[in-house]
């Protein structure tokens, strides 16, 4: 089985979520637009104004065949049902998906910390109400957000809960992936929240030591975090 993943090549943005899940199932997959010659934005364009009965808006896309699957909390929930990443039952898949989404919500929240006033704008043309912004979700998101995933680790049962039951999902992955990226953007900021969050520590530990997911970290394949994508280190924002 081989997957095609379309999304921006010089980013890690919302497919590295799809990415993280591709790797731990060990799934082979054509990251299209980073092709042998470099990065290929026309082939993205080519699945967007593709000839589709159910066109994406946007990458990520994932291609199977012919069905093309676009958003992230859907392309993940795709693959989980596919290659162990979920729950069996309709519950435990749809609590995945409901994680999923939460973690999307934060996703979007981290991104207007740096573009408050919408992605078409520059960040140095945003800049007092980007660190305006910042300190609201440092204050108050960040710690909401985090605590909410503390408390769902210390109602699993276990000495290493995960959060959907007694396996790793793909809602495990993606809270590794925010908590990464997060470290990068705002290092003094997660030091401080991090101390009451053993859990979501924890999680993030024993995922980036899950072999596959280690070996992918230590390849080289992992597009760094830059200050393209949506977790970005302007150390103005990270507000003591």
């Amino acid at each position: 089985m081989t997957y095609a993943l379309y999304y921006w090549p010089t980013i890690q943005g919302r497919g590295e979520f799809v990415r993280l899940a591709l790797e731990e199932a060990g799934v082979a997959c054509e990251d299209v637009a980073r092709g042998r010659d470099g990065p290929d934005f026309r082939a993205i364009s080519a699945v967007l104004d593709g000839d589709t009965a159910y066109p994406p808006f946007a990458p990520p896309v994932l291609r199977d065949g012919e069905r093309v699957i676009a958003q992230t909390a859907n392309v993940l929930l795709y693959l989980g049902a596919r290659h162990g990443l979920a729950p069996d039952d309709e519950v435990g898949r749809l609590w995945t998906n409901q994680l999923q989404l939460t973690l999307a919500d934060w996703v979007d929240e981290i991104h207007d910390t740096h573009h408050p006033l919408g992605a078409s704008l520059y960040y140095d043309e945003q800049k007092p109400e980007a660190a305006r912004r910042s300190r609201v979700f440092l204050d108050q998101r960040l710690p909401k957000f985090m605590r909410y995933f503390e408390r769902l680790l210390a109602s699993r049962p276990g000495d290493e809960p995960w959060l959907a039951g007694g396996a790793i999902t793909y809602a495990d992955l993606s809270l590794f992936q925010v908590v990464d990226g997060l470290r990068y953007a705002f290092p003094r900021a997660m030091a401080r929240v991090e101390a009451g969050c053993p859990g979501v520590v924890a999680l993030h530990d024993r995922v980036r030591a899950r072999p596959r997911i280690a070996a992918y970290l230590a390849s080289g394949r992992r597009v760094p975090f830059n200050e393209d994508g949506i977790f970005r280190r302007y150390p103005e924002l990270d507000l003591q």
